[in-house]
């Protein structure tokens, strides 16, 4: 069942954002949105930690969010954080205050998630998207770079520079000078140098900027008489000069200049810079699309059963040379059972039935690695590798079910007693134990149910012995 009105929050390394879309047909029309400057990075410390002012800032941003989400349902919205909490240490500790503030879960995705989630929204807003074209978008703390056609994206790439980071780095205190801003460029076209080469043999027609770095750019060339309607290379060199010559951010006048912009421009300005010298660009036009829009059409291709992740397990079973009639298998006879625990699993979609069923696509990917404990390289796999489409918490709770097939449970004693992941674990243990023979004879009766009473959710199983 489709939804009139979906919902992307998304907690970036500057801001954090809220989009509210209305859905008609396929298309998604952007109805309202909020916006808090939260600074994240910026509250980051040197041993990789989020200062209490900073992770004060984002709960409160959160918390009204969570006013104009109220009556939304769990399905609608779908809230995503990015670069500073991928790498925060206490980023779990803040999730669990943030998830609160807000009222529904946050994913924390990978960088090229992320690019490919920018690429999403944006090819929805290109005039031509049959045209090959580059899309950069400068963040906060990472930077992503895409090259797709129409729909898909051809090139993904995140790099760990952001605006916020840059600039508390090369322009300490507000100052801007010379030295500064070439260590800064400097630094972005060394970041740069991985991708480069790459890049230009894929190559594009047209150079896409996104988010608020771009979209400041684009402002202050055009108000100030800089550019007009683009950001360009002279553009840039004009806007330097200017900065170069107040010497300070607090100095620093321009046209159309938002205060909450200043405490970032000098590292966002600098990458950008970087960016136009290394990728060879004259001329870059803007797009209002981006990470939100991007998450509200992955959202509305989910309900709509054109789901990434579904995609994404049928490449994985090709790739890793996966027995897919065998797969197959062991999804069936684990969903039968998951049902007789939640017959609700039934009706519609059901997240975890879902999870169980791409863990059981998948629980043999490890095999092309080696045989011997298989299910531990199959694990691995499934939290590390570049999945589109799964956030790393759904990696990371797909690997630890996909580890739990086999072997001793004791590598999974963190899961909580009442955490319905242990259903799922149960499940496909024995749907593995019962496909044993790996071919299409009849699985014997079995029926399982779960004692609600005991809380250590103990599962019960009853019927014929499994096939050895």
């Amino acid at each position: 069942m489709g939804y009139e009105l979906i919902a992307a929050v998304d907690l970036g390394s500057n801001s954090f954002r809220l989009q509210v879309g209305r859905v008609v047909d396929d298309q998604i029309y952007p109805l309202d949105g909020l916006k808090e400057s939260v600074r994240l990075a910026a509250g980051l410390t040197s041993q990789k930690l989020l200062d209490s002012a900073s992770q004060q800032r984002g709960v409160d941003a959160l918390r009204k969010f969570a006013e104009r989400l109220r009556g939304f349902a769990p399905g609608a919205v779908r809230a995503v954080a990015t670069n500073t909490l991928r790498v925060a240490k206490n980023a779990p500790q803040f999730l669990l205050q943030a998830e609160a503030a807000l009222g529904f879960p946050i994913e924390v995705i990978a960088g090229r998630e992320e690019a490919r989630l920018i690429y999403v929204g944006v090819a929805h807003t290109l005039p031509d998207p049959k045209l090959q074209q580059l899309v950069v978008d400068i963040g906060g703390g990472s930077t992503e770079f895409i090259i797709g056609r129409s729909f898909e994206p051809l090139e993904l790439e995140s790099l760990y520079m952001g605006c916020v980071g840059f600039t508390s780095r090369f322009f300490p205190d507000g100052r801007i000078d010379k030295r500064g801003m070439k260590e800064a460029e400097l630094a972005a076209r060394t970041e740069l140098h991985a991708i480069v080469h790459s890049f230009r043999e894929t190559g594009w027609e047209a150079a896409v900027g996104s988010s608020g770095t771009a979209k400041a750019l684009v402002d202050l060339l055009e108000l100030n008489g800089f550019a007009t309607g683009d950001i360009t290379r002279e553009g840039l060199e004009a806007l330097r000069g200017h900065m170069l010559r107040a010497g300070s951010m607090q100095k620093l006048q321009l046209a159309g200049l938002r205060a909450d912009r200043i405490p970032v421009l000098p590292g966002g300005f600098a990458i950008m810079s970087a960016v136009f010298k290394e990728l060879d660009i004259e001329r870059m036009t803007f797009s209002e699309g981006a990470l939100r829009l991007g998450v509200l059409y992955d959202l509305l291709g989910r309900y709509h059963h054109h789901d990434l992740r579904d995609s994404s397990v049928v490449e994985f079973v090709r790739r890793y040379q996966v027995e897919a009639g065998q797969a197959q298998r062991v999804a069936e006879t684990s969903r039968a059972l998951f049902l007789q625990l939640d017959p609700q699993a039934d009706a519609g979609e059901d997240a975890d039935a879902r999870m169980l069923d791409w863990a059981a696509h998948l629980h043999e990917v490890g095999i092309s690695v080696a045989h011997s404990s298989y299910h531990k390289h199959s694990a691995y796999i499934l939290a590390n590798a570049d999945m589109p489409g799964f956030s790393r918490m759904d990696q990371g709770r797909l690997a630890r079910i996909v580890l739990a097939h086999r072997g001793k449970l004791e590598r999974v004693q963190a899961l909580a007693p009442d955490s319905q992941d242990w259903k799922l674990i149960f499940c496909l243990r024995l749907a593995v134990l019962l496909n044993r023979a790996r071919d299409d004879s009849p699985v014997p009766p079995l029926s399982v149910h779960a004692d609600s009473a005991d809380s250590s959710s103990r599962r019960r199983a009853s019927g014929s012995k499994p096939r050895r």
